[in-house]
């Protein structure tokens, strides 16, 4: 039997955009307090029994929406050619967190970026 963990953790961060194109109030600026979940998968512990290491998974999310919080995210090279929507956060940051922590053994399998406590979306790549 294949063992499989996954492990998450959730963090938040602040921040103002606008969706070009959009035919509504979502077109002018405004912010969000996002919330954002990030699950990475593992198959295997290590001699104490982790998978990966939380600390590990929290300061990686830490650099990758260091740039986001508190910042305008149209303004952002990131967002120069796509919205910066909570699909496209989502998307933007399973790719920067795959490469900060994907390894042998170790994926990031999902992430969930919400805008409020009841829209979000969840982002994965199979």
């Amino acid at each position: 039997m294949n063992q499989q963990y996954e492990l998450y953790i959730k963090t938040h961060f602040s921040a103002a955009h606008y969706l070009a194109g959009y035919p509504g109030d979502c077109a002018r600026l405004h912010g969000h307090n996002w919330t954002v979940e990030v699950y990475v998968r593992c198959d295997r512990l290590n001699s104490i029994g982790i998978g990966v290491d939380f600390r590990i998974i929290k300061q990686a999310v830490k650099d990758a929406i260091s740039e986001l919080d508190h910042a305008n995210l149209n303004e952002l090279p990131i967002f120069k050619d796509i919205n910066p929507s909570s699909e496209n956060i989502a998307m933007v940051l399973y790719k920067s967190l795959s490469k900060r922590l994907n390894a042998d053994g170790i994926r990031v399998s999902k992430i969930k970026v919400s805008e409020t406590e009841e829209a979000g979306v969840y982002y994965w790549e199979s």
